[in-house]
C-alpha cells in the first residue's frame, strides 16, 4: 500500500505545474521505444562500422556519426567523400579532394527509435505518410523501395547514394555511376550493389541468415535487410532516457540548483518549451529561428548560389522559408557545432542568437569548425551578403526574450541535465573488426 500512495502522489508532482501555466513532460518508459532484437542491432554495429558501405569502400556510417562526438563529426559542416581522418582533424585527401563540403551539419542519432519520431532530417525530406506505397515520403517518391520496417530504417538509405557523403565522385566506382546512371532500385541498381557486397562475406551472410528468417541464401539480401539491420543498432544504441533530467520526472532524485531554475525557465518564462516540447524537446515541428547559413548551401548542381532555404525546399511554401526541424536536445552539450549550418562552436553564444535571432544574426561572429578545403565556395558568402541575411531575418517570427546572465546559466545547467552518460558511450560501443576488413573509425 505504501508504495503506491508513493507512486501515485510523485504522478501528482511530476503533473503539477512548476510555475504559472507550466507543466513538465511525462518520462519517456520502453512504451515510447521500437522494439529491437539484440541480434539485429549487433549485426547493425557492424554494418555502421564498416565502409563496405560506401562506394569507395573508405567512409562508414560511423565517420560523420561517431561516440566520440556526441553522434555528430564534431565539424561545422562535415567532409565526406574525399575525406582522410576523423571529426575536426578530417583533412581532405590531396589524391582525392571532396567537390564541397556537405552542406548540413551532422545531426545527433539520440533517441531515433523512439515511435514519435515520424520526420527525419533537418528539412524534414523524410517522412512517414500513409498514403504513399512505401509508407514514406521521400525525395524518390512513389519509386521509394517499400518493406523498410521504419522510418530510420529509410533514412539510412539515402546516404550511401550521395556523392559527397558516401557514393563517391561520378564515374569512379559502380556504386556513383549507377547513381549517375538514375539506377536506384531494381537489380544492378546502387543499392543492390552494396548489399551484394555485404553478402560476399561470410561473416555478414552467416549472421543476415540468423537474423531474419525470410533470408535463406546470401543472395537474398537486400539493402533493405542492410538498413533494417543499422536502424535497429542506432535505436538500440543511443536510446537516450536516463538523463538527471529523466530521473527527476521519474521521481527518483529532483533537480536543484541551477538545473532546476533553468528548467522552471525552460518550460516556462524563457518559452523554449513551445518548441523544444514533449519527452524528447522537440515538437517535430519547422521553425525559422535566423540561423547563419554557412557554406554551399543546399542546391541542385545546376545552381550557383549558397542558400539554404530549409524546409521550403521540400514543401515549396513560402511560409517555410529558411525553417528547419526541430531538434531533441538529449545530450545536446555534446552534439557541437550547433544549428543547421553548424554555425555557433560554443552553446552559450547559440542560446543568446535563439533568445533573439534577428539581433543574433546581425551580431554574428564566425566561430564555425571548418577544415581547410581547397575547392570551398567562400564559406561566408551569404554571411556578406546584406540582402540573403535580411531574408533569413525576415523569416523569423519569434518575440525576442531577455534574460540576465545568471539565467542563461541557469539554462544551460538544465540542458546539462538532458545528458545520458550511458547513450553517450553507448550500449555495444565500437566493433574491433568487421568482416569485410575493412578499416574501423576510431
Amino acid at each position: 500500500m505504501g508504495s503506491r500512495i508513493l507512486i501515485a502522489a510523485t504522478a501528482i508532482i511530476l503533473a503539477a505545474p512548476i510555475g504559472a501555466g507550466v507543466t513538465l513532460p511525462e518520462a519517456p518508459g520502453d512504451a515510447d521505444f521500437m522494439a529491437v532484437d539484440p541480434a539485429e542491432a549487433e549485426l547493425g554495429q557492424l554494418l555502421f562500422y564498416d565502409p563496405i558501405l560506401s562506394g569507395n569502400r573508405n567512409i562508414a556510417c560511423a565517420t560523420c556519426h561517431h561516440p566520440r562526438f556526441g553522434t555528430s563529426d564534431g565539424l561545422s559542416l562535415g567532409m565526406g567523400e574525399g575525406g582522410i581522418g576523423l571529426g575536426p582533424d578530417r583533412v581532405e585527401d590531396p589524391d582525392n579532394p571532396p567537390e564541397q563540403r556537405l552542406p548540413r551539419n551532422s545531426p545527433a542519432l539520440f533517441n531515433l527509435g523512439a515511435e514519435e519520431f515520424a520526420v527525419l532530417f533537418h528539412d524534414g525530406r523524410i517522412e512517414v505518410d500513409p498514403s504513399r506505397p512505401s509508407g514514406l515520403r521521400t525525395p524518390l517518391e512513389d519509386e521509394m523501395a517499400e518493406g523498410c520496417a521504419n522510418l530510420l530504417s529509410a533514412q539510412t538509405m539515402f546516404p550511401v547514394l550521395s556523392q559527397d557523403e558516401m557514393a563517391g565522385h561520378y564515374g569512379e566506382n559502380d556504386v556513383s555511376r549507377a547513381v549517375r546512371q538514375g539506377l536506384i532500385t531494381g537489380d544492378g541498381d546502387a543499392w543492390d550493389i552494396i548489399a551484394q557486397r555485404v553478402a560476399g562475406f561470410d561473416g555478414y551472410a552467416r549472421r543476415f541468415k540468423a537474423v531474419y528468417p525470410h533470408i535463406e541464401t546470401r543472395d537474398e539480401i537486400s539493402f533493405i535487410d542492410v538498413s533494417d539491420a543499422v536502424a535497429a543498432f542506432m535505436a538500440f544504441e543511443w536510446r537516450a532516457d536516463d538523463s538527471a533530467f529523466d530521473r527527476h520526472l521519474r521521481g527518483q532524485a529532483p533537480l536543484t540548483g541551477a538545473a532546476a531554475e533553468g528548467m522552471a525557465l525552460f518550460y516556462g518564462r524563457a518559452g523554449c518549451a513551445e518548441c523544444h516540447s514533449g519527452p524528447f524537446q522537440t515538437d517535430h515541428g519547422f521553425h525559422a529561428m535566423g540561423q547563419p547559413q554557412l557554406g554551399p548551401g543546399r542546391t541542385a548542381r545546376f545552381e550557383r548560389h549558397s542558400r539554404d532555404i530549409g524546409r521550403a525546399r521540400v514543401t515549396g511554401d513560402d511560409g517555410d522559408l529558411y525553417a528547419f526541424r526541430t531538434p531533441s536536445l538529449r545530450n545536446v552539450v555534446h552534439t557541437g557545432p550547433w544549428g543547421h549550418a553548424g554555425a555557433f562552436e560554443d552553446l552559450e553564444a547559440f542560446l543568446r542568437h535563439h533568445l533573439d535571432p534577428v539581433a543574433g544574426l546581425a551580431d554574428y561572429t564566425p566561430q564555425a569548425v571548418l577544415p581547410a578545403l581547397a575547392a570551398a565556395h567562400d564559406d561566408f558568402a551569404i554571411m556578406a551578403d546584406p540582402d540573403e541575411v535580411a531574408a533569413i531575418a525576415d523569416a523569423v517570427s519569434r518575440d525576442p526574450v531577455t534574460l540576465d546572465d545568471d539565467e542563461i546559466a541557469a539554462l544551460l545547467a538544465f540542458l546539462d541535465a538532458l545528458t545520458d552518460e550511458r547513450a553517450l558511450e553507448g550500449r555495444l560501443g565500437i566493433p574491433d573488426a568487421v568482416p569485410s576488413g575493412l578499416e574501423v573509425p576510431r
